[in-house]
C-alpha cells in the first residue's frame, strides 16, 4: 500500500531473518511483520494491509493507535517516563480510583503483564490467610482447560499440561478440578483449601462459557467454606464481554480479580483489584514491582478506560459482538462437516471446528484477515472493540471463502 510507514523496514524477510537470527525461538511466527496500525487495520513491511481480528491477542481493544491513548502516551512520554514506588504516582493514583469506582474493589496493586497479575492475586490470598484469617491453609483449587500464566507458578496453577512440559517441579499448593462441573468442585474441598480461581470464561482453553449459575455457585460454596472467590480477568475484562468486567454479567462478585492485556492499550500493564478485607493482607515489604504503576503504563490505563467507559465502547461491544454471533452462527450452518460449535460473549467469539485450525488462520492471512486459532481446533475472533458491523461482514465473507476451499481433511483447495 502507497504511503505506508515502514518504520526503515525494507520487508518481511528482512525482519524475519533478523528475529531467525537473534531472537530466542519460543513462539512460531507467521512470516509478515506489522509495521503500522490504525483502528481495526494493519500494515506489514510489504505494505500488505490486514483486517485484524486478533488485536494483539485481546490487548488493543479500542485498536491500534487510537487518538485519545496515543495522546495520553506521547504526553505522558514528554513528561515524565518511570520513578519508583518509593513516590507517588499521579497517573497510578488516578487509575487505581477509576478502577475502584468501577468495580467491586477497594484496592489495585499495579505489575506489568497477566501472569504477574495472577502471581500476585496468588500471594495475596495466601497472606491474607496467614495474617489476617489467621489460618494455615494454603491451597487453591483452579480449573481443567485453564491457563493463568507461563511463570513457574502460573503454570503450576493452569490447568493444561502442554505448557508445563520440562519445568518440573512446579510451585506445590495447586489442584485442578472440571470446569463447570460444581459436584467436582464441591468434593475437591479439603482442609488445605483457601481459594478458588478461575476464569469466568476460559479463554485460552477455547472459548470456554460456563452455565449462568456456576459463578455463582462457587461464590456461595467460598462463602459457605470461607474461601476466597479469584476471578483472572486478564483475557476477558476491560470490556471484551460486553460489560466492563466479565464476571459483571453473571451477577456475582469476587474478593480478588485480575488484569491486564485490555487495560494498557498496547502498553504493558497489570493488576490485582481487591476488597478491602483482602488487600489487608498486603502491607509494605509483602510485595512489589519496580516498573509496575509507572507513570506511562498508568497514564495509558486511564486513557483506556476513560475512553471505554465515555464513548459508548461498551455498547458497541454488545451490539456489534452480536452481529458477530449471528453471523458465525450462519457460516457454521452453511458448513457443517467443518464446525461444530460457535460459542462466546461480546468480542470475544469462538468457532470450534471439525480440523485443525492453523490451515485456516494461514488462509484467511493470505487474503488480508488477521484471526486466531486456539486449542489447535478453535478459531478465536478478538477484534478491536471499535470495529464495525461492515468490518465484521468483510471478515465473514473472508471466513465464507476459506471454509469453502477447505476440506474435511483440513486441505485446502477441495
Amino acid at each position: 500500500m502507497a504511503g505506508v510507514n515502514k518504520g526503515g523496514w525494507e520487508s518481511n524477510q528482512e525482519v524475519a531473518s533478523l528475529t531467525d537470527r537473534y531472537v530466542m525461538k519460543t513462539y512460531g511466527r507467521f512470516p509478515i511483520a506489522p509495521v503500522r496500525g490504525e483502528g481495526c487495520r494493519l500494515w506489514d513491511a510489504d505494505g500488505k494491509e490486514y483486517l485484524d481480528f486478533v488485536a494483539g491477542l485481546a490487548v488493543c481493544n479500542l485498536g491500534h493507535c487510537h487518538p485519545r491513548v496515543v495522546r495520553a502516551i506521547q504526553e505522558q512520554a514528554g513528561t515524565l517516563l518511570h520513578v519508583s514506588n518509593l513516590y507517588h504516582i499521579p497517573s497510578q493514583s488516578a487509575l487505581a480510583k477509576k478502577i475502584v469506582e468501577n468495580s467491586f474493589g477497594d484496592r489495585v496493586f499495579f505489575c506489568n503483564s497477566g501472569a504477574e497479575a495472577n502471581e500476585a492475586a496468588i500471594k495475596l490470598v495466601r497472606r491474607y490467610e496467614r495474617e489476617v484469617r489467621k489460618g494455615d491453609r494454603f491451597e487453591i483449587l483452579t480449573m481443567e482447560n485453564s491457563f493463568h500464566g507461563r511463570t513457574l507458578t502460573t503454570m503450576a496453577a493452569t490447568g493444561q499440561d502442554k505448557v508445563k512440559k520440562g519445568f518440573d517441579p512446579l510451585a506445590p499448593g495447586f489442584r485442578h478440578v472440571p470446569f463447570k462441573d460444581p459436584d467436582s468442585l464441591v468434593e475437591a474441598i479439603r482442609d488445605e483449601t483457601c481459594a478458588i480461581l478461575v476464569e469466568p470464561i476460559q479463554g485460552e482453553g477455547g472459548i470456554v462459557c460456563p452455565a449462568e449459575d456456576y459463578l455463582p455457585f462457587l461464590r456461595s460454596v467460598c462463602d459457605e467454606r470461607e474461601l476466597l472467590l479469584v476471578f483472572d480477568e486478564v483475557q476477558v475484562g476491560i470490556g471484551r464481554t460486553g460489560t466492563l468486567f466479565a464476571h459483571e454479567s453473571f451477577g456475582v462478585v469476587p474478593d480478588v480479580m485480575t488484569l491486564a492485556k485490555g487495560l494498557g492499550g498496547g502498553v504493558a500493564i497489570g493488576a490485582a483489584v481487591a476488597s478491602e478485607r483482602v488487600a489487608a493482607g498486603f502491607v509494605p515489604g509483602t510485595h512489589a514491582s519496580t516498573f509496575g504503576g509507572n507513570p506511562l503504563a498508568t497514564a495509558a490505563g486511564l486513557s483506556v478506560l476513560e475512553t471505554i467507559l465515555e464513548e459508548e465502547v461498551l455498547e458497541n461491544c454488545r451490539e456489534v459482538g452480536g452481529h458477530l454471533r449471528e453471523g458465525l452462527e450462519r457460516v457454521a450452518s452453511r458448513h457443517p462437516e467443518l464446525v461444530r460449535e460457535v460459542r462466546g460473549r461480546g468480542l470475544l467469539q469462538a468457532m470450534e471446528l471439525t480440523v485443525a485450525g492453523g490451515p485456516i488462520v494461514e488462509a484467511c492471512m493470505g487474503r488480508g484477515l488477521l484471526i486466531n486459532c486456539t486449542a489447535n481446533t478453535v478459531l478465536r475472533f478478538l477484534p478491536p472493540l471499535i470495529v464495525t458491523k461492515a468490518q465484521v461482514d468483510e471478515m465473514l465473507d473472508t471466513l465464507e471463502s476459506v471454509l469453502a476451499t477447505t476440506s474435511v481433511d483440513g486441505g485446502e483447495g477441495a
